[in-house]
């Protein structure tokens, strides 16, 4: 029997295909956006070329200074630049520190944003905004926060580094694979994260052997969208909860901390939700959720431990303790013995463990 739901979708237009960069003037267009400061990193902007000819003459200003974990001291010297320069919009290009310190901007300001993502971050579909003070990421969500239109152009993807590729992959099969078994998911939910799970887990390797294979890097990008709206949909649970603590604490790189912390969360989680999880299985083509994650690292050359991402053993303790004292809602209960087991294993890059 069909259990009851809620499901809300978020106001936002998406436009997805090869090329469909050129269509940025139009899109901003359709915002009314005639200055717009645009977020995006030397390289970026290297590779673009011409951002005012890109935009149809629509630049206010360039700032390239995003940094991960969208620390407030980044976003307020960004925020000078908005006083001084007054743009009535916001373009980030790149990845999701340009997209969090876009969303930053928004919430501070209201204005609109177009983002248009260069990875499978899948950040620029949600209501949701991460900040980082002192070593600490806090989340809110807010309706300013959601970005009013995304441009995903395969072709921007295929500069992306392929051992990067594989890596933010798996961070957009984490967002597919908690909402399986987060707070607020429904049917619709679960069929887009099954279908970005395959997606993403048979485009990946492809990637990887054929960086420059639009077919693989449209299928990835597909399932990166499709992921990003089930993050967008859905409540979080243990896993973006510890990622975010784990790499605000020791300033960790983003992607890596999730592809390597999915395996040992989803093993967490397993017995306290059997079912969702199998359907993360099915989708991988595995007998087991957490041993698919991880062999599928592996398969992409992925890092598979926190040690090697720059996490210090002495952190362990201070990680899980700071990450069961909000905890977010979770199927199983968080308890601080379990997740430092949890934390010892993913540090130490050992297979991960149902408990």
């Amino acid at each position: 029997m069909t259990q009851p739901f809620t499901y809300q979708v978020s106001p936002m237009r998406v436009v997805f295909g090869v090329g469909t960069v050129a269509q940025l003037a139009d899109e901003l267009d359709r915002l009314g956006i005639n200055r717009a400061l645009v977020l995006a990193s030397r390289r970026q902007q290297a590779e673009l070329g011409d951002l005012a000819d890109l935009t149809g003459g629509r630049v206010a200003g360039l700032f390239d200074g995003a940094v991960v974990h969208t620390p407030v001291a980044v976003t307020e010297h960004a925020m000078e630049i908005v006083r001084e320069l007054k743009p009535d919009g916001v373009v980030a290009i790149g990845a999701g520190a340009a997209t969090g310190l876009s969303k930053a901007i928004a919430l501070r300001t209201d204005l609109p944003q177009l983002i248009v993502p260069t990875s499978y971050a899948g950040s620029e579909m949600t209501p949701v905004l991460g900040e980082t003070v002192d070593g600490v990421k806090t989340t809110q969500s807010s309706p300013k926060i959601l970005p009013e239109t995304v441009i995903y152009d395969v072709n921007l993807t295929i500069s992306m580094p392929a051992k990067f590729s594989a890596i933010s992959g798996l961070n957009a099969i984490a967002h597919a694979a908690e909402a399986l078994y987060a707070r607020d998911g429904n049917p619709i939910t679960w069929l887009m994260a099954e279908e970005a799970i395959a997606k993403l887990a048979s485009s990946l390797p492809n990637v990887i052997a054929r960086p420059r294979d639009l077919e693989a890097r449209a299928d990835a990008l597909y399932g990166a969208w499709l992921s990003a709206v089930c993050l967008g949909t859905v409540g979080m649970a243990l896993h973006h909860k510890l990622c975010h603590t784990v790499g605000a604490l020791f300033d960790l790189p983003h992607a890596e901390t999730h592809a390597v912390l999915l395996p040992h969360t989803i093993a967490y989680n397993t017995p306290a939700a059997r079912e969702a999880i199998g359907r993360a299985a099915n989708a991988l083509g595995a007998a087991s959720a957490a041993d698919g994650l991880f062999d599928l690292s592996a398969r992409l050359g992925a890092p598979r431990s926190l040690a090697e991402i720059g996490m210090p053993e002495d952190g362990i303790a201070k990680a899980a303790a700071l990450a069961t004292k909000n905890p977010y809602w979770n199927p199983r209960p968080i308890e601080e013995s379990g997740i430092r087991d949890l934390l010892k294993r993913a540090w130490s890059g050992a297979r991960p463990q149902a408990g």
